[in-house]
């Protein structure tokens, strides 16, 4: 087993400086939209966030069915998320990994923004935990296993993640992860940032006392995340969230019965206050996870080729299946004479025609 992972961690070596420069090349190029709103028609409301909604469309020639997330300009600047909403885009053109939601198209009007993204119908896994309630450990197994590989494709970028969350894991019509919503990746290299974004019950102890962080918050929400599709709940929770802070900070959990002994111990190194002794963040990086006790039967290189067969698969009838989404009131786009916003947004977007 110890011969295969280190086969494993040279193979995958190999790809990941392919894929930084192949990432490099195009960061550095100038963003160009290559689409327009009359190209899609726009058919459900899959989901709503903070800063707009995804919405289930189909090309108008090619009828191949697409996610699009809509965000409205006048909401972005009024909330100050202009640099994340330019930082997004600009890594959802350049990204480009099996475990990760890329960017199709691009586009603007005079009141929103578009990002075109494949469609995958199988829903959030946070929809497949609410109706298990939980994930039996060899299928937390299966998922945390390509967050792990997602995480060290975007760190090798130089990029962190800052938003993991059941939420933002979306399941394909195989059972396989991909991960969304990158409004919160940010560029960092071998700096550090200081900004307090994301889900409070997955935020590292580092953020929430505003000592400066970088890739370690990513592994820390990796243990949050394993915890909660093992026992259905965060391992730091509170109606409270200044309550959740205060367990975060302190470090102490309890683990539900079920847990196995190396479940346990990994949380254990993970889920570790001090970032000079988390798993992930040490001079071995993720060796440390990916030869933990607990993933001694994980084929990384099955999963990563998508040739290991997932022990739970969505219900799907078609292509175009949205039953694994929950339902949301439509709403009709709003439309203007002139372009809103035009200098916030001038050097991501070019103008194109406003919705019918």
């Amino acid at each position: 087993m110890e011969e295969k992972l280190a086969k494993h961690y040279t193979a995958f070596e190999t790809i990941l400086e392919k894929a930084k420069s192949d990432f490099d090349k195009k960061w550095t190029k100038k963003m160009v939209p290559n689409a327009a709103f009359k190209d899609f028609v726009l058919k459900k409301t899959l989901g709503t966030g903070s800063f707009g909604r995804v919405v289930f469309a189909e090309h108008n020639k090619t009828k191949t069915p697409y996610a699009i997330k809509i965000m409205e300009k006048a909401h972005i600047v009024k909330m100050k998320q202009v640099a994340h909403t330019i930082s997004e885009i600009k890594v959802l053109e350049c990204v480009k990994f099996e475990f990760i939601v890329g960017l199709e198209f691009y586009f603007k009007d005079n009141v929103y923004i578009f990002l075109v993204m494949r469609f995958f119908n199988g829903g959030e896994m946070f929809s497949h935990l609410r109706t298990l309630k939980k994930f039996d450990e060899p299928l937390s197994k299966f998922y945390a296993s390509q967050v792990i590989m997602a995480f060290e494709y975007l760190h090798y970028l130089g990029l962190i993640y800052r938003d993991l969350k059941p939420e933002n894991i979306l399941i394909d019509h195989v059972g396989y992860i991909k991960m969304t919503d990158l409004g919160f990746c940010k560029k960092i290299d071998s700096s550090r940032t200081y900004t307090l974004c994301g889900t409070p019950e997955y935020l590292a102890p580092e953020i929430i006392l505003s000592q400066g962080y970088s890739k370690s918050v990513d592994w820390w929400a990796l243990g949050v995340l394993i915890f909660e599709m093992c026992a259905g709940y965060p391992p730091f929770f509170a109606r409270d969230p200044m309550r959740v802070y205060e367990k975060i900070v302190s470090g102490r959990f309890s683990c539900p019965s079920h847990f196995t002994r190396s479940l346990r111990g990994l949380l254990g190194k993970i889920l570790q206050v001090d970032r000079s002794k988390r798993f992930g963040n040490l001079k071995d990086g993720t060796k440390d996870i990916k030869g933990h006790d607990w993933f001694k039967e994980v084929d990384w290189d099955s999963i990563l080729n998508r040739k290991f067969k997932p022990s739970y698969v969505p219900r799907i009838s078609d292509p175009i299946d949205t039953s694994n989404f929950d339902s949301y009131e439509e709403e009709k786009l709003r439309v203007a004479p002139k372009e809103e916003y035009p200098n916030e947004f001038k050097d991501i977007v070019v103008q194109t025609s406003s919705p019918a």
